[in-house]
């Protein structure tokens, strides 16, 4: 057993010399050899030890005859120790998770707190090789690609509720069997606490556990061997995958802001399907650090999606974030979220039903850094490029056919618009935009300059025909957006 753990973490670096090490310890049998066993290499490596254990206030006074024992081999072995209590039940209901769920990340958030206290940069955990084949499966189970069907790493960053902390995550036994652990702890007179719980089937790692690996053995008795060696495999070719991942994200990336990814829509499609799934699995990844919740199944359907090829399509994907694409782009980002290449280039009316624009004056746009200017002049004085008008943000209107005040608003169910061209038709302002390729997440911010009675401007793009100027218009009404 010591041969085997000290060949496996230094194959797999999972120690510095002299570093501080938190060890997770329950009581049970893994944790309990895994302290045993690095107390006895801690001399080697130079390690100081540092036991952490967590009542979950699950299981009464057994949770707390656990906690009794975890402390009194920390105190005889000479091991520092913190030891608390946080009440899982309470907080899957205020979360609204599973008592499992809630469970590991009431453990790693402890772990975590107590590194960052102590000053430790490594975590030790107990998983052993039968964790990792149930984990394997489970992955299975639920639709998972070669990031869950690889399992538990031996080191990994320590990932909680989707926060990354700059810790790392290290399973030392990960390479031995269940059964090597309860012999090595009957060889070395250990006496680990035994969690019934681990014999509730009501949980699923449990059924896995107990119900369907056993099930599966009965198809081949090296059932767990196999898993354990696929996982290496998957392992690898994830790796190898993943710098193909890498240098395809450089490709189709066009810019990474806080809240969102934006993607080049044409170079993406152009990628492998195995290299389309690996960028959006990455920028899940970026944008959400920890991928529990997003599964296979989530990746395929957004791409699949994406092959369409369609402008406007907005996919929901678990955590809050959005898939939502354009005609030159496409983006993965937070509810809301807008490129910021793009806010510059819109005096936004997002949560304004309309703004009275002063005649002549100056208005301000709130909370945009936007302002509208407007003036009215004779049509002979107008500037010598008002005909072919190079602004996309300025426009000249004929001022006799504005009806009452004029507005600044956003669209609105049933909108049409005439816009100069349509030889006096008119079309729905939603099929216009389709056609002027204004990206979906933009429409219904985008400003509207109407009278009482029409659209006179869709800003940035056409006037409405109904407004144009003509030889026999006698004032011009100028209208000019400006970035402050």
């Amino acid at each position: 057993m010591l041969e085997k753990v000290r060949l496996f973490a230094i194959r797999h670096c999972l120690f510095s010399s002299g570093e501080k090490v938190i060890v997770g310890v329950s009581g049970g049998p893994d944790s309990l050899c895994l302290l045993h066993v690095l107390d006895r290499l801690k001399g080697e490596w130079d390690l100081k030890l540092h036991v952490a254990h967590l009542n979950h206030k699950i299981r009464g006074i057994e949770a707390d005859e656990d906690a009794a024992f975890v402390e009194k081999v920390a105190r005889e072995w000479g091991i520092p120790f913190t030891i608390e209590a946080r009440d899982v039940p309470a907080l899957a209901r205020e979360k609204g998770m599973s008592l499992e769920e809630a469970a590991r990340y009431a453990r790693y958030k402890f772990l975590a707190e107590v590194a960052l206290k102590e000053g430790a940069k490594t975590i030790a955990v107990g998983h052993n090789a039968d964790d990792q084949v149930e984990t394997v499966v489970m992955h299975w189970v639920r639709g998972s690609g070669l990031a869950g069907l690889r399992g538990m790493l031996p080191r990994s960053r320590l990932v909680v509720g989707g926060e990354e902390y700059d810790l790392w995550l290290v399973r030392p036994l990960l390479d031995v069997t269940r059964a090597e652990i309860e012999a090595y702890c009957c060889e070395h007179g250990l006496t680990p606490r035994f969690d019934l719980s681990n014999l509730d089937t009501t949980y699923f790692r449990n059924r896995l556990r107990h119900e369907l690996i056993p099930y599966l053995e009965t198809f081949n008795p090296r059932f767990r061997e196999l898993v354990r060696r696929s996982a290496q495999l998957f392992a690898d070719d994830y790796d190898f995958l993943h710098q193909q991942v890498e240098a395809s994200w450089k490709e189709v990336v066009e810019r990474e802001e806080e809240r969102g990814i934006i993607f080049s829509f044409p170079l993406w499609k152009s990628l492998h399907p195995a290299m389309q799934r690996g960028t959006l699995r990455e920028a899940v990844r970026r944008m959400r650090r920890g991928l529990r919740d997003i599964g296979w199944v989530h990746i395929e359907e957004a791409r699949k999606a994406l092959m369409e090829g369609r402008a406007g399509i907005k996919i929901t994907l678990p955590q809050g974030l959005v898939l939502v694409t354009g005609y030159r782009t496409f983006f993965i980002g937070e509810e809301g979220f807008v490129p910021s290449e793009d806010l510059p280039l819109l005096p936004s009316t997002e949560g304004l039903e309309e703004i009275a624009l002063k005649v002549p004056g100056e208005t301000l746009i709130p909370q945009t850094g936007w302002k509208v200017k407007v003036s009215l002049s004779p049509l002979s004085q107008l500037p010598p490029d008002w005909e072919r008008n190079p602004d996309p943000w300025r426009a000249f209107l004929d001022w006799g056919k504005v009806s009452g005040p004029i507005r600044l608003r956003p669209r609105r169910p049933g909108d049409r618009f005439r816009p100069i061209g349509l030889k006096g038709g008119s079309k729905s302002l939603h099929e216009f935009m389709i056609d002027e390729k204004i990206p979906q997440y933009l429409r219904d911010r985008w400003p509207l300059l109407v009278d009482s009675e029409k659209i006179l401007w869709v800003v940035g793009y056409h006037i409405s025909e109904e407004a144009a100027i003509t030889p026999e218009t006698a004032e011009a009404l100028i209208v000019r957006f400006e970035k402050e």
